[in-house]
């Protein structure tokens, strides 16, 4: 496949997953589910900010669940209207409505020198996304910047945010009118290994231990045969596996480390439960047998003997007794858009602001 090199300043990645936010979770918990409409209008938005702040090209994923050909049919009604938007080209690929769409379209828009991907889903989207990202770098390829958005069913790592809003710092960001050192935010991962790295994964939010033995439905919500949970950062006012930080000892992206957490369905190891939202509008009774930071580069042995690794809340590493497992923080892994600060720092130094042309 090859790649077609752009300017670093005009270009910007669109991945936005199709079918986030429709998994076992919100079946059990009566959560609402965003259309195709919706994630269509979305982009748009993000498309006409873009523009708005002189981007010229955007490279999207391309999808089988109508996302892309709804899209192209309102960008040309749009654009009968005289309404403007960047060039809007598809990773060229075959699409299997699987992550391997989004594993290839990540590395496409890295191999493009994309200024920044803005990715439209959940933890577990944001996640392989991230994956890519880092082994690309790894090969010696540029460290894109991630700008999420949440529509997944746990959004712990994308912040709930109006898109025209991120659109802006991104592009910001693409046209240079931000430095690295004012737009950009290291993030932590989680650096999952069995038998010493013959199998290898990331989380960039919670690496959670299970007995089960089996894969089954990937999304995680059942409590009561969860061992530990492993974080890069504990939020008080997120939902899932990483709440559980949250409401036991608050710890900030920006913090050093990490937290790591044992639980317990044993009445005599408790030290204290938790009412935990561990889905939308489900609470339940955890049990914290004990808990501690997580020091960077330090590799935390897992003592269960066998069982599953659910990453950012997905089952997918299982292992059997006699197999090694770790977990370790690494820090500054990854950068994203910081949203928040590119506003701050664009309205403190009038980066929006022009003067009125004389009447």
């Amino acid at each position: 496949m090859s790649v077609k090199q752009s300017p670093r300043t005009s270009c910007v990645g669109i991945i936005a997953n199709p079918v986030s936010a429709r998994d076992i979770r919100r079946i059990i918990a009566n959560a609402s589910n965003l259309q195709t409409s919706e994630r269509v209008s979305i982009v748009l938005r993000i498309l006409s900010t873009l523009a708005a702040c002189g981007v010229d090209r955007v490279i999207m994923m391309p999808d089988k669940s109508g996302i892309s050909s709804m899209l192209l049919r309102s960008l040309s009604r749009e654009r009968n209207l005289q309404h403007t938007f960047p060039e809007v080209e598809f990773v060229p690929m075959n699409v299997t409505s699987t992550v391997d769409d989004t594993f290839l379209a990540a590395r496409y828009m890295q191999e493009a020198n994309v200024s920044a991907i803005i990715v439209l889903g959940g933890d577990g989207t944001h996640r392989a996304v991230v994956r890519e990202l880092i082994d690309g770098v790894r090969q010696g390829k540029p460290a894109v910047p991630v700008a999420g958005l949440s529509s997944g069913t746990n959004n712990a790592f994308p912040e709930m945010r109006e898109p025209t809003v991120a659109a802006m710092a991104v592009g910001l960001y693409a046209q240079r009118k931000l430095s690295v050192e004012q737009a950009l935010a290291a993030n932590k991962v989680l650096e999952i290994s069995i038998d010493d790295g013959l199998q290898r994964d990331i989380a960039i939010v919670d690496a959670v231990i299970s007995s089960d033995r089996f894969i089954g439905a990937r999304a995680l919500w059942k409590t009561k045969s969860l061992h530990a949970v492993y974080l890069t950062f504990a939020d008080p006012e997120v939902i899932g596996m990483a709440a559980i930080g949250g409401l036991l000892e608050p710890l900030a992206r920006t913090d050093a480390g990490g937290l790591a957490i044992t639980l317990s369905n044993d009445p005599e190891q408790d030290c204290l439960h938790l009412d935990v939202p561990i889905a939308p509008g489900m609470i339940c009774d955890v049990g914290i047998a004990d808990w501690q930071s997580m020091p960077a580069d330090h590799g935390f042995i897992v003592p269960l003997a066998a069982g599953v690794v659910a990453l950012d809340g997905e089952r997918e590493l299982p292992f059997d007794a006699g197999q090694r497992v770790s977990v370790t923080l690494r820090e500054n892994a990854f950068p994203t858009v910081d949203i928040a600060k590119c506003m701050r720092i664009a309205a403190c130094e009038g980066l929006f602001r022009h003067t009125s042309p004389r009447q």
